[in-house]
């Protein structure tokens, strides 16, 4: 009888220790407050190329959007604005969502001839973001006088942040606060 004893609490011990191991790893990560901030980012530029793509990811804490360039470029203003406005014309842009994000680059997207480097089937839906958490919509601004700007609908005005990579502007937007 004591040896049966013996054997439940030793038992019960091994599945009180490995059960809440199990369970925090099962369960979903939680993401850390982020100190991104909303207020605008801006890098002058040092360089610049052609852009050549545009693409997001879904991350576990944040969407992301990334912009593709030959060569280098290393410049960008992006911002919450009540409107985001076709470069040139001025004209809106429509976008879903409750905070706008309007995303300037300091490269166009068409080379020394004219020539579009970028090219999109849809302006007003320039990747495909339907199941993001935060991004609404991405839409074409334009590419006027050296400098391209798209609009990016987000779900509110989430915190952001934008840094470069070699080749790369990347705009990452936080699920939450």
């Amino acid at each position: 009888m004591l040896r049966k004893v013996a054997l439940l609490l030793v038992a019960l011990t091994a599945v009180a220790v490995v059960a809440p191991v199990m369970s925090a790893s099962a369960a979903p990560a939680v993401c850390a407050p982020v100190d991104w901030g909303s207020g605008p980012k801006v890098a002058w530029p040092a360089s610049t190329g052609q852009l050549t793509n545009i693409r997001a990811g879904r991350q576990e804490c944040y969407d992301r959007l990334v912009f593709d360039f030959t060569g280098v470029n290393d410049g960008y203003y992006v911002q919450y604005v009540p409107e985001v406005t076709h470069e040139g014309s001025g004209k809106p842009v429509p976008l879903r969502g409750d905070g706008k994000l309007q995303i300037t680059v300091h490269s166009p997207a068409y080379d020394g001839n004219g020539n579009p480097t970028y090219t999109y089937p849809n302006a007003a839906e320039l990747v495909d973001v339907t199941g993001f958490q935060t991004f609404r919509q991405v839409a074409w601004a334009g590419s006027f006088e050296g400098q391209t700007t798209v609009g990016l609908g987000v779900r509110a005005l989430l915190p952001f942040r934008v840094f470069t990579l070699p080749g790369r502007v990347v705009v990452d937007v936080a699920h939450v606060w």
